[in-house]
């Protein structure tokens, strides 16, 4: 299964032409222009990546991951910086992004990203099941009554 991707940032024509080369790869791309925009589709979707840009008008990236990671914290998000800023980038990573990318990127290079990112929110989720079939399985009240 392909990743259900966000990306968002606030350039139109960079948001059209990266949406065109992930969709070109078979990936679920939801879009958004600000960061306000993407915390309602964040609220309303499950995404599996985010792909933030770092400066925006309004919430910029680094309050949107502040947010994204308290209302769906398992979502992994990639840090897209155009401003050779390795501090925000750094930043971010301290708050929880899985990686951090500067623009313009490799598209090979942020697809091999995105995948990792997904792999990894994958991996959690899978711990998490696991955990509650277990916490299930021993629960006492699963115990059948004799």
């Amino acid at each position: 299964m392909k990743p259900r991707i966000l990306l968002v940032d606030d350039e139109e024509k960079f948001v059209d032409y990266l949406s065109k080369r992930l969709i070109n790869r078979e990936y679920d791309v939801t879009t958004s222009l600000s960061g306000e925009d993407a915390l309602e589709k964040v609220k309303r979707h499950n995404f599996d990546v985010v792909i933030l840009d770092v400066l925006m008008p309004g919430i910029d990236g680094i309050e949107a991951l502040r947010e994204i990671k308290k209302i769906k914290p398992l979502t992994e998000v990639i840090m897209l910086t155009g401003h050779a800023s390795v501090e925000s980038g750094i930043e971010g990573m301290k708050l929880g992004a899985y990686d951090y990318l500067m623009k313009p990127c490799e598209t090979e290079e942020l697809v091999s990203k995105v995948n990792k990112a997904y792999e990894r929110k994958a991996e959690q989720e899978e711990r998490i099941r696991a955990a509650k079939v277990a916490d299930i399985i021993s629960s006492p009240r699963s115990v059948l009554k004799e």
